[in-house]
Parts: C-alpha cells; sequence; structure tokens
C-alpha cells in the first residue's frame, strides 16, 4: 500500500537505518509505488551509505524501469516517478515585526485555510504603517469571525489531513530549494555548562554563585549610577546623596503603606525606604527577591536609611540593535513535546513533520526546541495513570523516531527541562551519554537549559522556562500571566536573569558561575514550560513562548491550564518577523 506523506517515507527509510535527503523523500513521495520505491533504493544503495540521496533513487527508479514488465495501457510502468508535494498540512498566522512598541502583544494575525505556496501570497502585516489592536483570547471567536487580530491561541484553523488528503503534485525538480546550501550555515553554542558542573552543594557553593551573580549584573547598573558599597554608605553623614547596588533582601511594606527594600552587597546590607508619594509602586511591584537592583536617594538624618528617589533594573537598553542573517532562512521554534504522555499529539507532530517535506517550508533549516522532548515519570502526582510509555528510556527511543520524520539536512539544537531525565537544579546539563546517544538524529546538538545560540547572525537565548511559574505568582496579573506568557518573559529581561529568585518553585545549584544570568543582550528570548503560546518584543527583543504538543491532561485540568497544543512559530532569520503555524 502507497506511503500516504514525505513524513511517512522518512519515518519508513529511518526504520531501515536510513536518513534521506529533502528530495530524495520528494521522489520517493512521487512515485507510482512508493512501498516499492522504497525497497528498491534501500536495496541499492551502497552497503557504507547512511543517507539515501536523490541520486540513489532515480539510480533505484531508472534500474526498476529498465527491469519492469513492458508498460500496461497507462504507458506506465510498476515503478515510476512523477512530480508530487506534500499538502500544506497547517493553516498560517502571520506577524510581520510582532511588536512596534514595548510591552504591547502581537497577536496581529491572518488565519485561513491552507493555499498554494507556489501561487498564494501571505499576508503580512507592515508595523510602520499599522496600529495593531491585540484580540481578546477570551472574547474572540475564530469560528465565526474573519477577524485579523484573532487570537492563534484560539483560532480554529482548517488543516489537511495527512492520512486521508490525496497530495497535490509538484515537479521534482524544483522540490529541493537551492538555497539549502550547508556551507551557509552558521551555528555557534555559547554559555553551554554540560560537563562544566562544579558545585557540590555546600553553602560556599552557593556564595560563589551569588557573588558572580552580583558582580556581572551590577556592572551593567554602574554606569547609570554613582554606586558606593554598604558599608561606605552606612559611614556617610546624614543627608547626603547616595547610590547603592545590591541583591534584594528583602521588602516589606510599612504600617504607613511604605517600603521598605534591604539591599545586600560584597560588604553588607543597608535599608532603603520608598515612599508611597514617591510614584514608585509600580516599580516595587516588579522587585523579586533575590534579584540585582540599583536605588538611588538621600540618606536619613541619622544616616541610617537611604531615602529612595529612584530604582533601577539591570535591564536590556532601549537601543538594542538585533542582528540577521545575510539570506532568506528560517527556524522553527517549539517545545514541549511530551512524547510518552497519552495526550501526546502525534498527528499534529506527524502534520508538522509533513509540512516540513513541502516546498514552501525549504527556508526552515533550523529546529529549536526549548525543552521536555519527553512525558518524563514521576513529575506530579498520579502521572503514570497519564502515561502512553511508562518507561523513560523508551520514550526517548519514540521522541528519536518521530524526530527522524524531519528533513535529515535540518539542524537541531535542544534543551532539556523539567519533565527530562536530568537534575530539575537550574542549569541544567544537557543530559547523560546514554539518552544522548538514543537522542542523536541528524547530529542534534543537545545542550544545556539555559543556552545561547548564535544562528546566522541571530542571537537565540533558549530557556525551558520554569521561572515562570513564579514571576506569574509573585507579579500582578497585568504584569505577568498564563495567557500571555511572553509578558513574564519581559520580566525576566528587565532583571536580565532568567530565574532571579532563590528558595521558590524554581530550584537553583550552586556553581562557580551562575549561568542563569542574561549577560549579553539576545535578539530572540525562545521559552517553553508553560504551555501556552504567546510572543512579542521588548526592547528590540523578540520574545516567544512556543505552546506545546501536549493536548489538555487530566492534572493541567486540575490546576486550570488550557494549552495552545500543536503550534510551530516560524521566525524568518533575516528579518526576525515570525509566523505561527497550525498543525492541530
Amino acid at each position: 500500500m502507497p506511503l500516504e506523506s514525505n513524513a511517512r517515507i522518512a519515518k519508513a527509510l529511518a526504520e531501515r537505518g536510513y536518513n534521506a535527503e529533502r528530495e530524495a523523500v520528494t521522489l520517493l513521495a512521487g512515485a507510482t509505488d512508493p512501498t516499492a520505491a522504497i525497497a528498491a533504493t534501500v536495496d541499492r544503495a551502497p552497503d557504507e551509505a547512511l543517507r539515501i540521496t536523490a541520486d540513489h533513487v532515480r539510480e533505484a527508479i531508472d534500474h526498476t524501469d529498465k527491469s519492469a514488465a513492458p508498460p500496461d495501457e497507462t504507458g506506465q510502468s510498476p515503478v515510476e516517478t512523477k512530480g508530487s508535494s506534500a499538502t500544506e498540512p497547517g493553516a498560517t498566522e502571520t506577524v510581520a515585526d510582532p511588536v512596534t512598541t514595548d510591552g504591547a502583544s502581537a497577536m496581529d494575525v491572518d488565519t485561513g485555510a491552507a493555499s498554494d505556496p507556489a501561487t498564494a501570497d501571505t499576508p503580512t502585516v507592515d508595523p510602520t504603517t499599522t496600529d495593531s489592536p491585540t484580540a481578546d483570547p477570551a472574547t474572540a471567536d475564530p469560528a465565526t469571525t474573519d477577524s485579523p487580530t484573532a487570537d492563534p491561541a484560539t483560532a480554529d484553523s482548517p488543516t489537511a489531513d495527512p492520512t486521508t488528503a490525496d497530495s497535490p503534485t509538484v515537479d521534482s525538480a524544483t522540490a529541493a530549494d537551492p538555497s539549502r546550501d550547508l556551507d551557509l550555515r552558521d551555528l555557534e553554542v555559547g554559555n553551554d555548562m554540560t560537563g562544566r558542573s562544579t558545585g557540590t552543594g555546600e553553602y560556599s557553593d552557593f556564595v560563589t554563585t551569588f557573588r558572580d551573580r552580583y558582580e556581572r549584573l551590577s556592572k551593567v547598573l554602574r554606569g547609570r549610577v554613582n554606586h558606593r558599597p554598604a558599608e561606605a554608605i552606612a559611614n556617610m553623614p546624614g543627608g547626603s546623596d547616595a547610590a547603592m547596588i545590591g541583591l534584594v533582601n528583602d521588602v516589606r511594606s510599612t504600617k504607613s503603606g511604605h517600603w521598605l527594600v534591604e539591599l545586600e552587597d560584597t560588604t553588607g546590607t543597608f535599608p532603603a525606604l520608598v515612599m508611597k508619594d514617591k510614584g514608585l509602586a509600580d516599580v516595587v511591584d516588579e522587585i523579586l527577591l533575590d534579584e540585582c537592583v540599583a536605588v538611588e536617594g538621600t540618606l536619613a538624618d541619622d544616616a541610617g536609611i537611604l531615602f529612595a528617589d529612584s530604582l533601577h533594573f539591570p535591564d536590556v537598553p532601549r537601543t538594542h540593535n538585533p542582528g540577521g542573517a545575510d539570506r532568506h532562512v528560517q527556524a522553527a521554534l517549539i517545545s514541549d513535546v511530551h512524547v510518552g504522555s497519552d495526550e501526546f499529539m502525534a498527528d499534529a507532530w506527524h502534520s508538522f513533520a509533513d509540512w516540513l517535506h513541502t516546498p514552501e517550508a525549504d527556508p526552515v533549516e533550523y529546529i529549536l526546541l526549548a525543552g521536555d522532548m519527553v512525558e518524563g515519570v514521576g513529575v506530579y502526582p498520579d502521572q503514570d495513570e497519564e502515561l502512553d510509555i511508562v518507561d523513560i528510556y523508551e520514550q526517548y527511543e519514540a521522541f528519536a523516531e518521530h524526530l527522524k520524520e524531519v528533513p535529515a539536512d535540518t539542524e537541531i539544537v535542544m534543551i532539556p527541562g523539567n519533565h527530562d531525565a536530568v537534575r530539575l537544579a537550574e542549569p541544567q546539563p544537557g543530559f547523560n551519554d546514554e539518552i544522548r546517544a538514543i537522542m542523536d538524529v541528524h547530529d542534534a546538538r543537545i545542550v544545556s537549559n539555559p543556552a545561547t545560540v548564535s544562528v546566522e547572525g541571530v542571537e537565540v537565548l533558549m530557556y525551558h522556562g520554569v521561572s515562570l511559574d513564579e514571576v506569574i505568582a509573585e507579579l500582578p496579573e497585568e504584569k505577568a500571566s498564563y495567557d500571555e506568557p511572553h509578558k513574564a518573559m519581559y520580566q525576566l529581561l528587565k532583571k536580565r536573569h532568567v530565574a532571579p529568585q532563590f528558595g521558590g518553585h524554581t530550584r537553583v545549584a550552586p556553581e562557580e558561575r551562575d549561568y542563569l544570568v542574561i549577560e549579553d543582550v539576545p535578539d530572540v528570548f525562545h521559552t517553553g514550560h508553560v504551555h501556552k503560546l504567546g510572543w512579542g518584543k521588548y526592547h528590540n527583543v523578540l520574545a516567544v513562548n512556543s505552546g506545546c504538543w501536549q493536548a489538555q491532561t487530566d492534572f493541567q485540568k486540575s490546576v486550570n491550564i488550557d494549552p495552545d497544543a500543536g503550534y510551530a512559530p516560524i521566525l524568518d532569520l533575516d528579518t526576525l518577523d515570525m509566523t505561527v503555524r497550525k498543525f492541530s
């Protein structure tokens, strides 16, 4: 029986131990009998070959044609190539420059049925000329409204089912994009702590971590205030102007409605009083314990307290100028696949993989996966009742098989998450050798959480996102919520640290270096974890939370999590415009 999609052809080759070029898969999909074509190709492939090329397919088909019986009444030989292309499996939601003002949510989308990529123009929004309203995900009804502001998290976009749809054909000579020149690719990983862990859990290790945090973040703030150490401020005369940079040791309200913020540096602690009439309440609302801030003000007459006039976070400069690729090339930003869960959306994944084999997806040369490849075991109470695969190693083996469905020449970077088989404390190293060997598909790069990835001139900070739970719990809803996860990401950018608060939900491992500091400003900040889709720009940094590939579980229902599943944000690396595609 003929195989019905490019992804299934890739999977069939993977089951026989082969990767395949994109054009080779396209040729096999176009054969009259793909199953026979695969068998002939594998049979004639050189013994030492690990990758099926287009030449291998053509040679096998030519040999089969010559040895086959005479053509039938239609003039076709039993195995004959015809042009083909997989149907476009998902609807598009296109955003050109997601946000043009700081703090605005990028929800300007165009949702519609899949069209022929060879003839259809993809609609985009020009941020320089268009005011972009934001759809309310709680009220927008995509089923009844054709609206350019439909929320992608709720839009019901028609999708083609690759298991039942007949694929339209395209000339196989044009199926391979000549721009996919491997020599043009440029990918470098930084801040990877895999194999560099030094912490033993001793008290002194934690002191070293927080000292490193303070030193690196205080350098960012010293250009903004005339800093004095706590010890020096304590010896200054009353009434003096003073400024201090420190980690937040305590924040509490006074009986009079003011706020007392205690800062700590390497010389000691000193209190700062933020008066309620200073107009700083909005800033105080955003303060988290253990983050690094600067306070400017005037010492009391007895020099025992600093009356704050201003508060400063390390923050991302408003003048940040993001980089870009020298050619049109794209990266798919995905996370939270959760293979092994009985709610893993295998059909959506197959549709995504199918689409990656189409000519429209030729520019997608990179996949950046931000953690939780598998569902894991024992992550939350009674999780075993929601598992389709109960063995953790079998979960990773199944994930590897799904990963084989994507084009073999795709560059893949993966970081772990809290469901993966690594330590829960952050930073998380990039898996042990046994699991890395299982996931060694398409030469994927498996690095730590967090890590920085430079992709053709675009600096991407990848972080799974466990601390987003803490930020959302601690800050007011208008500043951080699950419905708009990118706003919580803005707070992490403002604090220049992916997990500033210690001792709460986010476990932190002590290291000689605080790998969680955002020392260099990224162009793109990519997270997952909360299973919600959201994106926007903060000071020219694109923040993207990429949703998940897992339908709602019973546990998620119990904690009121309604996931955005089956979405793949596709990032143009040359312009940093983004298109969100739906595959479920």
